[in-house]
C-alpha cells in the first residue's frame, strides 16, 4: 500500500542534494524591531537537519521526497 506524504511537512521541508532535510528559520516575520541585526542575518540562513529524532520523524512523514 503507498504511503501519503503530510502536506503540512512538504511545504515547509525539502530534501538536500546529500539526503538531508533543510527548511527556513521562523521569526523572521513581525517584532523585528526588538531583533538585533546578527540575529536577523542568522534568520535568512537555511536550517539543516541532518540526524536525530527530528529527522526520523520527517523522513516518515515525507516517504518519497
Amino acid at each position: 500500500m503507498k504511503l501519503k506524504t503530510r502536506r503540512a511537512a512538504a511545504k515547509r521541508f525539502s530534501r538536500t542534494a546529500n539526503g538531508f532535510m533543510k527548511s527556513f528559520k521562523g521569526g523572521k516575520s513581525h517584532l523585528l524591531s526588538s531583533k538585533n541585526r546578527k540575529r536577523k542575518r542568522n534568520l535568512k540562513k537555511v536550517n539543516v537537519i541532518k540526524s536525530g529524532k527530528v529527522f526520523q520523524n520527517l523522513s516518515r512523514l515525507m516517504p518519497y521526497k
